[in-house]
């Protein structure tokens, strides 16, 4: 009698807790699609915005090719402004072009060395160093340039002024090298074990392996480290605003101050009127920046893809 009672109360019980179940897992699928399509959502929102607030001068007043093709950047002139950023490219590409020069070679040695000659608490160490560096802030950079660097390359080279190319790419280089070290680590480590064994029975040494299986066989990933590392340095801001000088000028040497895109952005937005011609020309660059760094994470995104693939 006492079965007969207590398993139409079981039931419901059951029934209950499946039911909750249910809901809970229906609730946690729409939070992560919320999530994984709100950085789409706001991705394109910043670029409307900046679309819009750019759009006035980019289809009225803007002359494109005078726009990119001449060196002239001068929008306070209150009798002929000059909107040309061809010198605030040039110090751009310059700065990232030093600075990929720079954290290049570390990153991929810093990978090599964790991936391959690392294993246990050593590894696991240094990648927790790694991701430590990636997460000081690029003010703290900035201050470094400014401060220790600055006077170093100074005395080091027997120069006026150390706010230059060079001391902008350094940090840079700095900056973009720990992500792009984890990066190439994990690239390196997607190569199969069969490959290394096949190669060191064949006799190969260690670094006959890394040199002519590991490398060509991760060379995509590794290529998609560098490019979002090229990412990296044309989107940062602060570090270069401080580090470079700041000033309006197409580089001859690395000792030559320059002066950045988003440095400029940062340093006369706050100045301009809203929607005068210069404030226009801001984001201008802005949408030119914002195309350049899609592309290069796009790319960098295809050739991380074509390895899985492969």
């Amino acid at each position: 009698m006492n079965r007969s009672i207590s398993a139409p109360t079981q039931m419901p019980d059951n029934f209950d807790k499946r039911d909750l179940a249910w809901y809970l897992d229906m609730a946690v699928q729409v939070l992560v699609f919320v999530s994984g399509i709100s950085a789409i959502i706001i991705i394109v929102g910043i670029f409307v915005y900046i679309t819009k607030e750019g759009i006035v001068f980019l289809v009225g007043p803007l002359d494109l090719i005078e726009f990119f093709t001449t060196p002239y950047w001068e929008p306070s002139d209150e009798d002929a402004p000059e909107y040309g950023i061809l010198a605030l490219i040039a110090g751009t590409a310059s700065v990232t072009g030093l600075a990929m020069i720079v954290a290049i070679p570390f990153s991929l040695g810093s990978a090599i060395f964790i991936g391959e000659f690392t294993s246990g608490r050593t590894r696991e160490i240094l990648k927790v160093v790694i991701e430590l560096l990636a997460a000081i802030p690029s003010v703290v950079w900035g201050f470094i340039g400014l401060t220790i660097m600055n006077p170093l390359i100074i005395d080091v080279f027997d120069v006026p002024v150390g706010l230059t190319v060079l001391n902008g790419g350094i940090i840079l280089g700095l900056m973009a090298a720990p992500i792009m070290t984890s990066i190439a680590e994990d690239a390196l480590k997607a190569v199969p074990d069969r490959y290394r064994e096949a190669a060191e029975a064949l006799g190969a040494t260690r670094w006959q392996v890394i040199y002519k299986v590991v490398l060509p066989a991760a060379k995509n990933g590794l290529l998609g480290a560098i490019l979002l590392g090229v990412g990296r340095g044309f989107g940062e801001t602060m570090a270069v605003l401080m580090a470079t000088g700041h000033a309006v000028n197409t580089p001859g040497s690395i000792f030559d101050p320059v002066r950045a895109l988003t440095a400029t952005i940062a340093a006369e937005l706050g100045e301009t009127a809203i929607g005068s011609d210069h404030y226009g020309a801001l984001f201008t660059i802005g949408i030119f920046l914002f195309l350049i760094t899609f592309v290069i994470n796009l790319s960098a995104d295809l050739i991380v893809r074509g390895i899985r693939r492969s």
